[in-house]
């Protein structure tokens, strides 16, 4: 059996089920050792960096990086995370999908705690949490955490769902559920408009536990006092507005009626639909 679990609380997951999705620009200092700690993961099918028009070293570690695992995808232009997503998404085969960002700000040997739910059968959607710390969060900015957490508050609002960090970096999907999504808001916004989208759904949302190595704008962090006000508008226009369109309820629908067919319950319910 694929699954089990050690000591620790740590799930094995061992059959390669996994894709993973890592926008990346200007991140020549740490993009080596995310590749390196994603490819010793048992659980990893393929790596799909997406450069985002890079203009340090950032293409040329991860072309010189041996793994027949890892696949590079460069932009022309700088398009921002969520079109490096959108494009890095389209090319994903395995039946899980989750987003990596190519700084250390998240840990990939957390990647088994974050998709254990859905390789269990009991979900199809499963955010990592910075708020629900399991093991270690470095403590910096107070007010990027108020942020967080009202940015939060404001989508539940909207949504229903009792979220407690719709900003994080850590989503898991049954691969249909975002590849399908089509994603239209720039920059960081994807976060906003992911959250509302599959709130219309009835996609099983779980949340797990997990660590956060914050950076510094000093260490390259990039998110921005105008992603936040960004972030504000999003919450509205995606939950009340664009959500009623035809593409995006045509998504509701077709996920829907996938959810409804593909449904699945149990410690290996998962695997045994996938395998179909």
């Amino acid at each position: 059996m694929p699954y089990n679990t050690v000591m620790d609380d740590r799930p094995t997951i061992t059959e390669p089920i996994l894709g993973v999705v890592v926008p990346a620009y200007n991140e020549e200092a740490t993009i080596e050792i995310v590749l390196r700690r994603l490819d010793a993961l048992d659980c990893v099918k393929e790596i799909v960096v997406v450069d985002d028009c890079s203009r340090d070293r950032t293409p040329q570690i991860v072309q010189a990086f041996d793994s027949p695992r890892v696949r590079l995808i460069r932009q022309s232009v700088n398009g921002g995370k969520t079109a490096a997503v959108r494009r890095g998404v389209a090319e994903i085969t395995a039946p899980v999908t989750i987003i990596q960002d190519a700084d250390l700000e998240y840990d990939p040997e957390e990647i088994p705690m974050v998709i254990d739910p859905i390789v269990r059968g009991v979900a199809d959607v499963v955010y990592g949490s910075r708020f629900l710390v399991r093991r270690a969060s470095r403590v910096l900015y107070f007010y990027h955490y108020l942020a967080n957490r009202g940015l939060t508050f404001l989508s539940n609002l909207f949504t229903n769902i009792n979220m407690t960090d719709i900003e994080t970096c850590y989503k898991a999907f049954r691969t249909p559920l975002i590849q399908k999504l089509p994603l239209t808001s720039k920059g960081f916004g994807m976060e906003v408009e992911i959250t509302a989208m599959i709130a219309k759904t009835r996609a099983r949302v779980y949340e797990v536990p997990i660590s956060y190595y914050g950076r510094t704008y000093e260490e390259g962090k990039k998110i921005s006092i105008k992603d936040g006000f960004a972030a504000l508008w999003y919450i509205f226009y995606y939950n009340t507005l664009r959500s009623r369109t035809a593409p995006y309820r045509a998504y509701a629908a077709e996920i829907n009626d996938w959810l409804a067919r593909n449904r699945c319950i149990g410690r290996t319910g998962f695997c045994e639909v996938a395998a179909k």
